[in-house]
């Protein structure tokens, strides 16, 4: 694709770009109204149909019709006991107002307490629809407190509830009312005007708004977790603002220079929107890896990257240039005073620079044993998944949670299943025998056997912990699996499969852990490729890929410290976690390599050709960093804020993700850029260009366009001294 050609269209016929842009958003908002909500789940399913995948297939099949309880009421007093007969009727009571809510299909007989104080009602809801959950919801508000009795509600569907809640509070308290205005205040003190300031964050909202259009035709057909909403946000303003942030510097840049408006909108696409085509390029492969893993929650958190990924990218090479057409100078209006009026090489960063270039191998050696440091405590990573234990206390599903847990420790709302497919003698006679088994182990409650109403299949279904994704509740499936069904069919033939939310989410940990190293050789691979085709150099692509990977291990090692590990927790206003989520190492790898692809790639060039026009690599070095600093310091900066709006919200998983992603990106622009990148390439020298004979014939990607000649006859970057976008 010639950006260059691209550009200088869609500057001549502004009004069809716009309107196409348009037509797309009314389109895409049309799409997300008709077919969004109801695509989206908060289930977590497996592709690689495993043992609890196959079981819960088989519960489905032959109990289909069966009522199981979904949720469970607790009924507590601090003074009456459970035999007391205003305890008696105040449950009656409570059992008759929820069957006029019209949620509940049926109530199951009371169970008391081991202590007398408190009563559990299982319950079956009608439909597992959001309006029978809020009803019962509202229902545990207003009664919670009368006379002296704490009312509490949990359960499978009401944490599902909640989960959502949150997931929306985060999107709309840490993204919309944190990132975007932390966002706008960098672009301001970048750019010193609000008319630029403003336009990335257009970009960033058109982006998003298409991309949820595009995202809501997929799950029409595909099943996408909730949280793909969430990402799409974050990435899409993230990625948005940096593409938008390249171009427009390098517009404005250009008409200093004296380029007529559209020539340097031409100048702009040659170099700016062709390095923003590259890098977006390889963000969406590196997303491609993610597409590999067998879960629809990493297949629907790749799928929201990549669609709004490749938005970003088409936005920003058609939409941006027709904008700056129509906008012209006026894109510096409204200054901001004493911000914005640096240009070209930065004198602290290029200081910086040539002082570790004095001292390479010591700058080296001390920045590399300060990640290494910082990675070490990823060793100690344990991965899990954020269970209702991990929701705010505000919650109705976890002010269950600690209900349950106090009064019932092991009558679980969302129990552990073992599914036979058999109908005969047999296998009733070993389901029974399991169920001995499991009444006489402490971490589960009272087993139920049930036959199928076909009369083909047993069903064990046994509470096994308050909150499903426990360390105890998985360390009872475990043994249920290791130690209780193997002792129970033994001898029997017949295949038992464990399965329930618990199962479920160790065999999903599992396919994290089997995918990971398949998902680093990928992505590794692929930047290794990229980089040598742009830069005809493996030293230049290897060292890069180290540096990566020194970044983002510390980010793994910062991430277990603080969550697992409970320092520093409290004071960043963090939720200390047993676990890491299983899917944010794999995430966390594959985001940060695409998004570190942009800075590399137009860092690495401004060396590349400060070097082919003076033939000194110390110089080209320093020079490269220097004026290259302040656009990519301010993406930096915009990226870290976008996540850091993650990181201040209430579910633990997206507080990991946005904190590493943040700490990562800080470490590649403060240590890694600064310090490894010059004191590495200062030591190599000559050898930094160095690709081997038998690799001459491949084909050399110009990223930054410099030997594209506009209509004026002069070259795009034959200026070495003019800073690159």
């Amino acid at each position: 694709m010639n950006t260059e050609s691209l550009a200088r269209a869609t500057a001549r016929h502004p009004w069809r770009t716009i309107a196409a842009w348009i037509g797309a958003i009314i389109v895409a908002a049309a799409a997300v109204a008709a077919f969004l909500g109801d695509g989206l789940t908060t289930d977590v399913h497996l592709t690689n149909r495993p043992e609890s995948e196959r079981g819960f297939e088989l519960v489905g099949e032959h109990f289909r019709g069966s009522s199981f309880t979904t949720e469970v009421a607790i009924i507590r007093h601090d003074e009456l006991t459970v035999r007391d007969p205003a305890f008696q009727q105040r449950v009656e009571e409570l059992a008759a107002a929820a069957a006029a809510t019209g949620a509940v299909a049926r109530a199951d007989r009371p169970q008391a307490s081991p202590r007398g104080d408190a009563v559990l009602i299982p319950l079956q809801l009608e439909h597992p629809e959001a309006t029978n959950v809020e009803r019962l919801i509202e229902l545990v508000g207003a009664e919670n407190g009368k006379g002296g009795f704490e009312v509490a509600l949990t359960g499978s569907f009401t944490s599902d509830h909640d989960f959502n809640k949150v997931s929306q509070d985060d999107l709309k308290n840490g993204e919309l009312r944190f990132g975007v205005p932390a966002a706008m205040f960098v672009l301001v003190l970048v750019f010193g005007a609000l008319v630029a300031s403003g336009l990335p964050l257009l970009l960033a909202l058109v982006s998003i708004i298409v991309a949820l259009g595009l995202t809501a035709l997929v799950s029409a057909g595909f099943e996408l977790s909730v949280f793909v909403v969430n990402m799409l946000t974050g990435m899409g303003l993230a990625l948005g603002i940096d593409y938008a942030l390249f171009v427009v510097s390098r517009f404005r840049e250009e008409r200093e220079a004296g380029r007529e408006k559209h020539d340097a909108i031409a100048a702009a696409g040659a170099t700016a929107s062709r390095a923003v085509l590259f890098s977006g390029s390889a963000f969406v492969l590196a997303m491609l890896g993610l597409l590999l893993v067998q879960s629809t929650i990493m297949r629907s958190l790749a799928a929201g990257a990549i669609l709004v990924g490749t938005v970003s990218v088409a936005a920003a090479v058609t939409l941006l240039p027709a904008v700056l057409s129509l906008l012209g100078d006026k894109i510096n209006r409204l200054r901001i005073p004493y911000f914005g009026r640096s240009r070209g090489e930065s004198r602290m960063w290029s200081a910086i620079v040539r002082r570790v270039q004095t001292r390479p191998a010591v700058s080296l050696a001390l920045a590399a044993a300060v990640l290494l440091a910082a990675a070490a405590p990823a060793l100690t990573m344990k991965i899990g998944a954020a269970g209702i234990a991990t929701l705010p206390d505000r919650l109705t599903s976890k002010q269950g949670y600690l209900a349950l847990e106090r009064s019932f420790p092991t009558a679980g709302a969302i129990p552990a299943e073992v599914v036979v497919a058999s109908g005969s003698a047999e296998a009733r006679a070993a389901s029974e025998r399991l169920a001995v088994r499991l009444d006489q182990d402490p971490d589960f409650g009272a087993p139920n056997v049930e036959r199928s109403p076909d009369g083909e299949a047993f069903l064990v279904r046994v509470p096994v912990a308050a909150d499903p994704l426990s360390d105890r509740a998985f360390e009872a499936v475990e043994r249920l699996r290791a130690v209780h069904v193997p002792a129970a069919f033994a001898g029997t033939g017949l295949e038992a499969l464990v399965t329930g939310t618990t199962a479920q989410n160790i065999d999903y940990f599992d396919v994290m852990r089997h995918w990971l190293p398949i998902v680093l050789a990928f992505v590794l691979g692929l930047s290794f490729l990229l980089l040598t085709l742009a830069f005809r150099s493996i030293v230049v692509a290897a060292t890069a890929i180290v540096l990566n990977l020194l970044s983002v291990g510390a980010a793994y090692g910062l991430v277990v410290a603080v969550f697992q590990h409970g320092i520093g927790a409290g004071l960043l206003g963090f939720q200390q976690a047993d676990t890491i989520e299983a899917w944010v190492p794999l995430f966390l790898f594959a985001v940060l390599f695409g998004l570190s692809m942009d800075y590399q790639v137009f860092l690495l060039s401004r060396i590349r050709e400060r070097f082919a026009a003076t033939g000194d690599t110390s110089d080209a070095i320093a020079f490269g960093i220097g004026s290259t600093a302040r656009i990519i310091t301010g993406a930096a900066l915009i990226i870290v804020a976008v996540f850091s709006g993650f990181a201040a919200g209430d579910l633990v998983m997206f507080q990991q993700m946005g904190f590493g992603i943040a700490v990562a990106l800080l470490i590649d622009a403060t240590i890694v850029r600064s310090v490894l990148v010059p004191a590495v390439m200062q030591l190599l020298g000559k050898w930094n260009w160095y690709l081997p004979r038998w690799l001459e014939w491949l084909p050399h990607v110009e990223v930054e366009g410099p030997h594209t000649v506009l209509q004026d006859g002069g070259p795009v970057g034959s200026n070495p001294a003019r800073a690159n976008a």
